[in-house]
């Protein structure tokens, strides 16, 4: 998937049916003098639903189809006959989304599990048909009611990828070197900054365990003020339970790399800098021995905890890391949390998805 079809915030409006109207009728049979109203209700409108599912990781598609509508209700008939209900329009999201104000200052749904739905609009009610309005000073009624009009929003989606453990670091730290070596990604390499340029996602299978791994673009100094690419990807690992900090080793001053990437995550928030964090030191296959112990003591001095020497190219070095990383994750990684109930039969019976798959 190339940088184009990766997309993690997207704006969509969506309304819900109308009601349809009620029916004005009378009853017209032979041998029957006086026909009393029959017009029956008009149907109620359709929903607006929002079902989460898996293999999605992307909302690509929501550039290209923005506006969902769900179906009105037919209007009422003769013989007191109710109008059929619009079917309810179900908007199909990837595992990860939220549903945001037009503003995005509130978050309206937070979708975090396969099978999660949220009804969002309800459709208009149905009018009611002239039947209703018999009474006994009213025999033959006119009155009938268009049906209610559906309700309207613009949202807006933003998806942030479902992962255990996030990987972050300078540009060139060898993030996806790394991520390439222990999971089944297949993430771009090459010797310049910002080689990942969208987040790469990877599931890691590790003594008999299995987690997500996310690669988030390289970030610099100033990321947060949008220097770079940013720090737009870092909402990718809010839900993270662990990072995976990599410095390069060989870079011209490893501490000032671990700070700076600290410094982006505590100026971003979202809980990033209190995150537990490992902190591993890359491309030991480098250096020598002597060297890395003396990079790694000067780390430490500056307030690193568990500076791992690890090597992404050949391997060294990554049981240990990947070890306390099923630590943190503890016995239930995303991949496991898949346990909430997808809509019955019958609500799926008298629903119209739509889906980008």
């Amino acid at each position: 998937m190339d940088n184009m079809h990766f997309l993690d915030q997207a704006k969509i409006y969506v309304s819900s049916g109308q009601g349809g109207p009620g029916a004005v009728s009378f009853r017209r049979e032979k041998y029957i003098q006086y026909g009393g109203p029959d017009g029956g209700n008009g149907g109620k409108g359709g929903d607006i639903i929002f079902l989460a599912v898996e293999g999605l990781n992307t909302l690509i598609d929501f550039r290209y189809a923005q506006h969902f509508k769900a179906p009105r209700g037919k209007g009422g008939a003769g013989r007191n006959r109710t109008g059929a209900g619009g079917v309810d329009l179900v908007v199909k999201v990837p595992v990860g989304t939220q549903i945001l104000s037009e503003d995005k200052g509130h978050v309206l749904f937070d979708f975090t599990r396969e099978g999660q739905r949220a009804m969002f609009l309800e459709g208009g009610i149905g009018g009611r048909g002239n039947a209703s309005y018999k009474s006994s000073t009213n025999r033959a009624p006119r009155q009938h009611q268009p049906g209610e009009p559906g309700e309207e929003a613009a949202v807006w989606l933003r998806l942030k990828l479902i992962a255990d453990a996030g990987l972050v670091g300078l540009p060139n730290a060898g993030k996806s070197t790394m991520i390439n070596k222990v999971t089944n990604a297949n993430a771009k390499v090459g010797a310049y900054p910002f080689t990942t340029i969208h987040p790469q996602l990877g599931v890691v299978r590790h003594k008999s365990r299995e987690f997500v791994l996310a690669d988030i673009p390289g970030l610099i100094e100033g990321a947060a003020e949008g220097a770079g690419i940013g720090d737009r990807f870092l909402g990718h690992i809010e839900r993270c339970k662990i990072l995976l900090h990599l410095v390069d080793a060989t870079g011209d001053d490893p501490v000032a790399a671990w700070k700076t990437v600290c410094k982006e995550l505590e100026q971003y928030g979202g809980g990033l800098a209190e995150k537990p964090q490992i902190l591993a030191l890359n491309k030991a296959d480098l250096l020598d021995d002597e060297l890395m112990e003396s990079i790694a003591s000067d780390l430490k001095k500056a307030g690193a905890e568990h500076v791992l020497p690890v090597s992404g190219a050949t391997g060294d070095g990554m049981d240990e890391a990947l070890d306390k990383i099923i630590e943190a994750v503890g016995e239930n990684s995303s991949i496991e949390q898949k346990d909430l109930p997808v809509a019955s039969p019958q609500e799926k019976d008298t629903t119209k998805d739509w889906s980008p798959l």
